[in-house]
């Protein structure tokens, strides 16, 4: 499988002052994917402006042609199963089938108590996700679902006509736990990593890599578990939240170097965040771009 060079571009710009000339230019620097966060807030960027993801979306679509579009990640913290579907079969008409849905448990961030509620705990998050996935599944690839779940609920719901891409758009399952890793086995067309996070403050790029290693085996397992090639499968990995920080954007031969180690470990593609000045993802702008431009050809 080729090598692909995705990014990420955060929605923090006004569309009119920037954010939508950052999708057309990933376009045109030959980006596989541009992906955005779904998050209500998110992180240092919370007093600040934030869009949301769909909308988001929905514009980038309206402005590009080839690109394809996605979420890193969405998540159950504030959506349910009916209304996003609804959502994504609209945005993949409108995109002419160049959706690909990141989704993943979700965290404690803003998110999880932006609704009022209490941050769910790791097993609820686990148990939730484990229903949410399927449910979305059915409700992207039945034109009507009735379901009662212990947290999702649907009646009738109609998804007429479906999404473009049949039987539906793509997901891209986050996990690293033993229960996403199945939900990625058995409901994904590609698996996302950041990469372990305890060793984002004091670990060594040679520790990432050994448990980036020990995740895809993981994965490898979980496939073979229900007698699914784990080949088939796409491995991606979301950067900027390894021991390697921003140091594979410093330089062409050093994003080179950073993106051939995780390929020997069977990753297909690898998002590199937009630059954002004085940020955790600051970068020079024409190293970024030399990077878009020249790396894929150089890693095969």
């Amino acid at each position: 499988m080729s090598f692909r060079l995705s990014t990420a571009i955060l929605p923090y710009r006004r569309w009119t002052e920037g954010g939508g000339a950052a999708w057309q230019r990933a376009e045109e620097l030959g980006f596989h994917t541009a992906y955005t966060y779904d998050h209500l807030s998110w992180r240092s960027f919370r007093d600040g402006p934030w869009f949301g993801a769909v909308p988001t979306l929905t514009a980038a679509a309206a402005v590009t042609r080839r690109i394809r579009l996605g979420t890193l990640v969405t998540s159950p913290n504030f959506r349910h199963p009916v209304t996003l579907a609804k959502e994504l079969i609209s945005l993949d008409d409108i995109s002419g089938g160049r959706v690909t849905l990141g989704i993943g448990a979700g965290g404690t961030g803003f998110d999880a108590t932006a609704l009022g509620q209490e941050p769910w705990s790791p097993r609820e998050r686990a148990d939730r996700f484990a229903e949410f996935v399927p449910l979305l599944d059915r409700l992207l690839t039945e034109d009507s679902v009735s379901h009662e779940g212990d947290f999702y609920s649907a009646v009738e719901a109609r998804n007429i006509p479906g999404c473009v891409q049949r039987p539906r758009l793509p997901f891209a399952v986050a996990a690293t736990g033993p229960r996403g890793l199945k939900l990625a086995a058995r409901y994904g067309q590609a698996w996302v990593t950041t990469g372990d996070p305890k060793l984002y403050e004091e670990g060594t790029p040679e520790q990432s890599v050994v448990a980036l290693r020990e995740q895809a085996g993981k994965l490898a397992d979980a496939c073979a578990a229900i007698g699914r090639d784990v080949s088939e499968l796409d491995k991606v990995l979301l950067t900027g939240f390894t021991p390697d920080r921003g140091r594979p954007l410093e330089s062409l031969d050093a994003f080179v170097d950073f993106a051939g180690r995780h390929r020997e470990l069977g990753f297909t593609e690898i998002v590199v965040h937009w630059p954002i000045p004085d940020s955790d993802f600051a970068a020079d702008e024409k190293v970024f771009e030399q990077i878009a431009m020249e790396a894929p050809a150089q890693l095969g």
